[in-house]
């Protein structure tokens, strides 16, 4: 496996030995510790939020979040319907039913169109929904300021799940601050990685130390071991936060390393007539955690699968687009709202391919990327502008 060009591999500074290795000589191995607590503050002043709690991942925070808002049975929780599952299944640990709202063509993300119709359908029957969770796909911010106006105006918060965009920015504010919590992830193909874990964000400190309580298995402050709540076992330990930490110092380099990734796809493939590039909302700046595209099926006869299938052949990972979550055999029959008379969401699983996007692939390995998918689309009939 050696020479596989992979999606997005983990990209080590070569700091995170440090970090370890002080845990092990202060023999803070045990879960919490120094490590954590740094962590915590140091992505805090990089958000620019309130304070963090350091988590065992990103479905924890999310979990987290709609608890601390009181989400529970017979509530409902609005979600993005484009997106991994990890964003709606806390809806359903609480006993909650997701409604899924459909994406809109300029980011990708939750449709302003199709969360204002989901509402109007609530309010009138009396049933607005305890929650909203919007997802900032492939590291590309939604239309927040849109978003975020319709929430308020029901009086209803929002969970922002930046897990794809730590990061980015929306009118010069970070991916992730939003809404009244925000969640981060740092899974092994996440932008930075913590072996997995996550992270939970706010400016509501007092929220955050009860997340914190939930998270180490509810314990009351007793001498002996006392429970008065259920709780979770869901804090990072002091090792992988220390990996976190060494992360964190080249953040804004993977940043840049990624768009930078982006651009030579744009650069090699983009004159391919049927080829379109995710695209970047004005007034954002996008991590492009993924760069992601999609093919015009009147123009290209490929199919995406097929793409995917002779990459794969030449041991190279390619992806799909995310399938979305209304078409999942385990929501069937979930509330599900369109952008317009079609689904977005379902054109661009229909049509996406997640190419790979890792900051320590080599120009020489990127370079074999785009050769061959030119190459595979050019043997499939595709004209190409001059």
């Amino acid at each position: 496996m050696s020479d596989r060009i992979f999606l997005s591999a983990p990209h080590m500074s070569g700091n995170e030995q440090k970090y370890i290795n002080h845990a092990f000589e202060t023999n803070w191995i045990a879960p919490l510790g120094p490590n954590v607590n740094a962590f915590e503050e140091e992505l805090a002043s990089y958000a620019s939020t309130h304070g963090a709690a350091a988590l065992s991942s990103g479905t924890a925070a999310i979990h987290l979040a709609l608890d601390l808002l009181g989400v529970g049975k017979g509530d409902t929780v609005f979600c993005s319907s484009l997106t991994f599952i990890a964003s709606a299944n806390p809806i359903v640990y609480l006993g909650a039913e997701p409604v899924f709202i459909d994406s809109e063509p300029e980011t990708w993300n939750m449709s302003p169109v199709a969360l204002e119709n989901a509402f109007r359908d609530a309010e009138a029957v009396g049933e607005l929904p305890k929650a909203i969770v919007i997802v900032n796909l492939y590291g590309q911010s939604a239309k927040m300021d849109e978003l975020i106006d319709i929430c308020d105006r029901y009086g209803v918060p929002v969970v922002e799940d930046a897990a794809e965009s730590l990061g980015s920015t929306y009118k010069g504010r970070k991916s992730g601050t939003f809404g009244k919590f925000g969640v981060y992830s740092f899974n092994g193909n996440k932008i930075i990685t913590t072996s997995g874990g996550g992270m939970l964000v706010s400016n509501d400190t007092d929220e955050l130390k009860r997340a914190r309580f939930l998270a180490t298995q509810a314990r009351d402050q007793a001498k002996h071991y006392q429970h008065s709540l259920v709780g979770y076992n869901y804090r990072m330990s002091n090792i992988l936060a220390g990996v976190g930490r060494a992360q964190l110092e080249v953040l804004d380099q993977r940043v840049e390393a990624k768009r930078i990734v982006f651009d030579r796809y744009v650069e090699g493939l983009g004159d391919i007539e049927g080829l379109e590039f995710m695209p970047e909302l004005e007034g954002t700046m996008s991590n492009r955690w993924l760069s992601v595209m999609t093919l015009d099926p009147e123009r290209i006869k490929i199919t995406p699968y097929e793409l995917i299938d002779a990459l794969e052949a030449e041991n190279i990972e390619a992806r799909p687009v995310w399938k979305p979550l209304h078409m999942q055999p385990v929501f069937e029959g979930q509330k599900f709202y369109p952008h317009a008379e079609y689904a977005v969401s379902e054109q661009l699983f229909a049509t996406g391919v997640c190419l790979p996007s890792g900051t320590a692939m080599t120009i020489e390995e990127q370079q074999k990327v785009i050769n061959l998918v030119r190459s595979i689309l050019t043997k499939s009939k595709v004209e190409l502008t001059k």
